[in-house]
């Protein structure tokens, strides 16, 4: 027996979500694959809800943080990241999600999906030329951050537990670990 399978593209995704066929769903679209995400619990939403507020308050109208909404990747991918800190383009985004280019960084807060998140949806941003990319692994209570993006891959992963660390586009703002952690 054969199994056929579809790829989806942007296009398709999106006149599936105009029609309503996802309403019962949580689904995102992951190199032209539906993936099914898994209901929030109370300690992931807390986590995105807090990094969320104190990045924003680190920023102010330098960058839009933008909580569990999609984000359109070249790849036929429409992930929606924990947080994706983004250019504040206000009305644009009426038109479209945030690109690769309007991306600053994107955050992953991680329990049950960690392993998800530190290889297939890595290869997925970096692939799309996202510059840099944060693992919260709830787990462990630590940071992971991807950069030094060469042909589609991250060169450097550090793990963080302490200390602050300065996102690549933001070289002035000063981000506490601890702050992300607790």
């Amino acid at each position: 027996m054969t199994l056929a399978t579809y790829k989806w593209t942007i296009a398709n995704y999106h006149q599936a979500i105009d029609a309503g066929l996802f309403t019962d769903e949580s689904v995102e679209l992951l190199r032209g694959n539906l993936v099914v995400m898994a209901p929030e619990r109370e300690l992931h939403a807390y986590y995105t809800r807090s990094i969320g507020h104190y990045l924003q308050s680190l920023l102010g109208d330098r960058a839009l943080v933008s909580e569990a909404h999609p984000v359109t990747l070249p790849n036929n991918s429409e992930p929606e990241p924990d947080i994706a800190v983004v250019q504040p383009l206000g009305r644009e985004y009426l038109e479209h999600h945030p690109y690769p280019e309007n991306i600053f960084w994107l955050i992953e807060c991680s329990q049950t999906t960690l392993t998800k998140d530190l290889t297939e949806k890595k290869d997925i941003y970096a692939e799309a030329g996202i510059q840099e990319y944060w693992v919260i692994n709830l787990q462990n209570h630590q940071l992971i951050v991807f950069k030094d993006l060469q042909n589609g891959i991250y060169k450097i992963e550090k793990s963080f537990v302490e200390g602050t660390i300065s996102p690549i586009a933001f070289p002035n703002i000063q981000v506490s670990v601890h702050q992300l952690l607790n």
